[in-house]
């Protein structure tokens, strides 16, 4: 599946298979959302599209949805975006763990030195899959 996090600067884009396996994650700017992904459906045959509620979603949701691409998908599926940030800031740290002395800092103090937005895709993605299955 390819997950998109909306902004309106910038968009976090996953493409994470049903298993959970990121295969690949990225930031790109809100204005190439749909060249990108586009290429990414063509790149890896996800079996849906995932888009989080909220900022930007409305818009970003009607540029992929003009996409033939999305449209033989069946469309954009939304997934709740509440709490995303703070998981995506967590995941973060869990991939690329503090050093020295900022290892005695808790993760809740810290801000990551990049943008988070690819892993908050990733995060939008799993609870898709998480809702998909518990049906």
């Amino acid at each position: 599946m390819l997950a998109v996090d909306p902004g309106r600067a910038k968009c976090g884009v996953a493409a994470v298979r049903e298993d959970g396996v990121v295969l690949h994650k990225e930031i790109v700017a809100s204005g190439e959302v749909e060249a990108r992904v586009g290429a990414l459906i063509e790149q890896f045959a996800p079996a849906a599209v995932v888009l989080g509620n909220r900022t930007g979603a409305r818009e970003v949701r009607r540029r992929l949805e003009q996409l033939p691409s999305v449209g033989r998908l069946g469309g954009v599926e939304v997934v709740e975006e509440a709490h995303t940030s703070e998981l995506a800031r967590r995941r973060y740290f869990q991939a690329h763990p503090p050093r020295g002395l900022w290892r005695l800092v808790p993760i809740g103090m810290r801000t990551p030195p990049e943008p988070v937005d690819d892993w908050t895709a990733v995060i939008l993605a799993e609870r898709f899959l998480r809702e998909k299955f518990q049906e």
